[in-house]
């Protein structure tokens, strides 16, 4: 073994020297102070008077922006590079206002201390590597046989000291910060029956219009003071209409069926005898969960897409699913254990991926599509390369989603910069590109942000008191329902004599998302409040008005709950935790005087 750890100490020094310059950059933002570098390369902004220098900006930039590259798989677009350089800025911004921290606080750290973690906390790069592993996991005898070597050599061993210099310091501050913070048993409990306990319900959508049809009378003065109100709704973002001629990204249908057939050939390996947390590792496309073996921890309904977890509820324990197909790509789903309404899971996750020719033929088409676009028109363009067109879409610098589409900020932006330089409606934009597709654009109309004026607000106030005033009757209607039927009468009658439908739904949990009634909100908190066979008041959501009656629920299993108590004690903890370092992180930066000078300095270095 030692002579294979001499061959291969320069490989783990390079990771440990990557992985600490990024901690430095990526994670404390090397030189956020200034200094030197600050008068060589200026400062793109100030933390509470400290420069934050534009080489400590460009390091964390280029980090984000070639993890994105690789994540994408291509070229990015303009918004998401822009979404980067907001990232990078945050990062720096909360590394210095952290580092200012471990200054008040004088926190340090002993030599001893570096020297303990450095035997008993693996760098994770090098917990992974596989010259201290033993069946798959990490082997904390042979990880110390190689630290005792000759094959640690003072380089490394400097390299992993500056990191442990860096690392234990973060931790002592976390650890002040959150010091204190304990979840109780009660809190665990609710937390337990949230995402176990279910219902199932009958409930009456109050169908506004029909229980309130024809006209409402909405005065020139209620609009005019709804308008003074609600000043702040009514400034419109630049807003831009167009026509959209665009070409999906997605795969072919041989995409997918290749695709398919490779998790059945990963399914067929494990299923022979390979071990699934390795095969994981080396095929699943899951970030969040490849480098674990796959393990999703546990979860309840709810919180997975409905084909993922209709299988995990019930493929039996310990086999590997078959192929499930999710937005996503194909899973192979192994899952370890099943309580009532919850189980912990592991998956593969094998994307549908474009082969080379089709990524080929795609290029291909998306240059057909902006060339035919200039020449002809968007529509005929989109006939030409087999692509699609929207008519009428309506898209500003605050909502710019388009379904098949995405993002198409770039266009409105486009648009904008057209109509400064004086460009007539019905000019055709160049190519851009999402992740959803490729498309070209005609502008159709432009409107610059600004204040909406009362005229123009007028019919969409009209539209809202309109909707207020019938939902209100709506109410008491219900009401008067909910009335006779705690009087007698059943509710499908009381229903049925003003045109209403009783439907159900369920069961469902406290936590989980219910396509009828939404999710935490009143009419689910009803759905759980109120007792089996009565029904609720009128209860009110953004999704309308509804009367709940429950029929049927389950209680959480208390011997089930005290089973893995300890478990998920670390779970809420984790969660607490990291909620109140978030909180924490905010108001330091509430509390700071920060400035921004991105936009000028970049500017000037274009």
């Amino acid at each position: 073994m030692m002579q294979d750890l001499r061959e291969k100490t320069k490989w783990i020094m390079i990771v440990v020297a990557v992985a600490f310059v990024a901690l430095m950059v990526f994670e404390w933002g090397m030189d956020i102070s200034g200094g030197s570098a600050g008068a060589e390369t200026g400062a793109v902004g100030q933390v509470d008077g400290r420069s934050v220098t534009y080489q400590a900006y460009m390091e964390v930039y280029q980090n984000l922006y070639q993890r994105a590259q690789q994540q994408e798989g291509g070229q990015l677009s303009q918004e998401q590079i822009r979404q980067i350089e907001d990232m990078a800025w945050e990062q720096v911004v909360n590394q210095a206002l952290l580092q200012r921290e471990l200054e008040r606080r004088g926190i340090r750290v002993s030599n001893a201390e570096i020297l303990q973690a450095a035997r008993f906390m693996p760098h994770p790069e090098l917990a992974q590597n596989e010259l201290f592993q033993t069946n798959g996991q990490f082997d904390l005898s042979k990880y110390q046989q190689f630290l005792s070597s000759p094959a640690a050599n003072d380089e490394l061993l400097q390299q992993l000291e500056l990191y442990y210099r860096e690392v234990l310091p973060q931790a002592k501050l976390m650890r002040q910060v959150t010091a204190g913070l304990y979840v109780t048993d009660a809190e665990m409990w609710q937390s337990y029956r949230d995402r176990n306990e279910t219902t199932t319900v009958n409930y009456v959508t109050l169908d506004v219009a029909r229980l309130v049809p024809g006209e409402v009378t909405i005065t020139d003065a209620e609009i005019r003071s709804y308008y003074n109100a609600n000043r702040e709704t009514f400034r419109r973002p630049a807003t831009a209409r167009l026509t959209v001629g665009h070409l999906p990204k997605g795969a072919t249908a041989a995409d997918t069926t290749a695709s398919l057939e490779r998790a059945r050939e990963v399914r067929a390996e494990i299923i022979g005898g390979a071990d699934f947390t390795e095969i994981a590792r080396r095929e699943s496309a899951d970030p969040g969960s490849a480098a674990q073996g796959g393990d999703l921890g546990r979860f309840g309904r709810g919180q997975m897409v409905p084909a993922f977890e209709q299988v995990a509820f019930s493929v039996p324990v310990g086999e590997v699913s078959e192929p499930v197909q999710t937005p996503f790509g194909f899973h192979l789903i192994q899952v370890q254990e099943r309580s009532e309404g919850e189980v912990q899971a592991r998956h593969i996750l094998i994307p549908v991926q474009r082969s080379e020719e089709a990524e080929d033929q795609l290029y291909a088409r998306a240059d057909s599509l902006e060339q035919v676009a200039e020449r002809a028109g968007v529509e005929r363009a989109a006939r030409v390369v087999g692509g699609q067109v929207i008519e009428g879409v309506v898209a500003s610098t605050a909502d710019h989603f388009v379904p098949e589409v995405g993002s198409v900020l770039e266009a409105v932006e486009w648009a904008r910069d057209e109509m400064r330089e004086g460009t007539a409606a019905g000019a055709t934009s160049p190519l851009f590109e999402t992740p959803e597709a490729f498309y070209v654009a005609r502008m159709e109309a432009f409107s610059p942000a600004g204040e909406i004026p009362l005229a123009e607000a007028t019919p969409q106030i009209r539209r809202q008191l309109t909707l207020e005033k019938k939902r209100e009757q709506a109410r008491v209607i219900g009401q008067q329902m909910v009335a006779e039927v705690r009087g007698g009468k059943p509710l499908q009658q009381a229903a049925s004599e003003r045109g209403l439908q009783v439907q159900s739904t369920g069961p469902f949990t406290r936590a989980g998302l219910n396509p009828a009634l939404g999710q935490a909100n009143a009419a689910v908190g009803s759905a759980f409040g109120v007792p089996i066979g009565q029904v609720s008041d009128v209860v009110g959501t953004t999704a309308g008005l509804f009367i709940i009656a429950p029929t049927e629920r389950t209680e959480a299993d208390r011997a089930a709950f005290e089973a893995q108590k300890d478990q998920q004690r670390g779970m809420e903890t984790m969660r607490a935790q990291q909620e109140h370092i978030a909180r924490w992180i905010q108001s330091l930066r509430n509390q700071a005087e920060i400035v921004d000078r991105r936009a000028e300095i970049l500017q000037r270095r274009i």
